[in-house]
């Protein structure tokens, strides 16, 4: 079973999401405030299998094996940073919507993080408080992140510093449940057959796409979902030549997306966004005139 959770939303400069496209362009798919800033979701994707059918040769009582990609900005700013980043709920929304599903952050096996910038991964940690620490939320689970998004987030470069928080990963260190996935590495064990990976330099080094077959690998009705992070955040970038401000790399972004919408078209796959505000997954298509699109 697959759910869209959301999480903490927030509000970010339209010009800065949308690149080098026109304002008149990109305000047509998405109404800025006065402040000239669009509404983003930080929307996670929970995965709920047999636990027989998780990673391989597992022995567990569990019946049923959780595995949620990303955690969103999550509550962990103070209130100054909450609002120069947009954040409007002071509580830790992934947490309380959770909760709506019967559900805690214990409960949680796996959590795949596509890289650790605070917009995907700050919902690992608790929300704010005065004069206390953060803590690492999910005391049950694996992190799973790429060997190169790792690395960047312990060395990053002048121009994406403010995009990582500094306390997380000494916490991911400490747990002893932190994964890294080497470069190229196609599946896991931890994760399963179900799951496969694809990366992404454009937006950040080491970028992680996973895939997964509700079908399984075998089934006859295949429909891969791929989990596709800040590659292509919502609908409107489904349009090739739309990139973020924030990406490192606009034009090796726009060949990697490319190359994955081809791919998906050819398997009637389907996209998760997670910062869509609107749409949580849509299939790949294409026009007459060779433009994708999503339904």
């Amino acid at each position: 079973m697959i759910t869209a959770v959301e999480g903490n939303r927030q509000w970010l400069d339209g010009g800065a999401m949308y690149g080098n496209a026109p304002r008149a362009v990109w305000e047509r798919w998405s109404p800025p405030d006065a402040r000239h800033r669009i509404p983003l979701a930080c929307r996670c994707m929970l995965v709920e299998l047999p636990a027989a059918q998780g990673a391989d040769g597992e022995s567990s009582t569990k019946q049923t094996r959780r595995v949620l990609f990303e955690t969103g900005i999550g509550a962990f700013f103070d209130p100054a940073l909450r609002d120069r980043f947009g954040v409007d709920e002071p509580g830790h929304v992934l947490l309380d919507n959770l909760a709506r599903l019967g559900l805690t952050d214990a409960d949680i096996d796996v959590v795949v993080l596509s890289h650790l910038h605070f917009d995907h991964a700050g919902g690992l940690l608790s929300a704010w408080r005065a004069a206390q620490p953060l803590t690492l939320l999910f005391p049950n689970a694996t992190f799973v992140v790429s060997e190169a998004a790792w690395s960047r987030a312990q060395r990053p470069h002048p121009r994406d510093r403010a995009s990582f928080i500094p306390e997380l990963s000494p916490l991911l260190e400490r747990s002893g449940r932190l994964h890294l996935l080497p470069a190229g590495t196609v599946s896991d064990p931890v994760l399963g057959e179900r799951f496969r990976f694809h990366y992404s330099d454009g937006h950040t080094p080491g970028l992680l796409c996973t895939e997964f077959d509700p079908a399984g690998p075998t089934g006859p009705d295949s429909s891969p979902i791929v989990f596709a992070s800040d590659l292509i955040p919502g609908a409107p970038w489904v349009h090739t030549a739309i990139t973020m401000g924030y990406d490192r790399y606009p034009e090796r972004l726009i060949d990697e997306k490319t190359a994955l919408l081809e791919d998906l078209l050819a398997r009637n796959g389907r996209i998760f966004f997670t910062h869509d505000p609107k749409m949580a997954i849509g299939t790949v298509t294409r026009d007459a005139k060779g433009r994708f699109g999503v339904v």
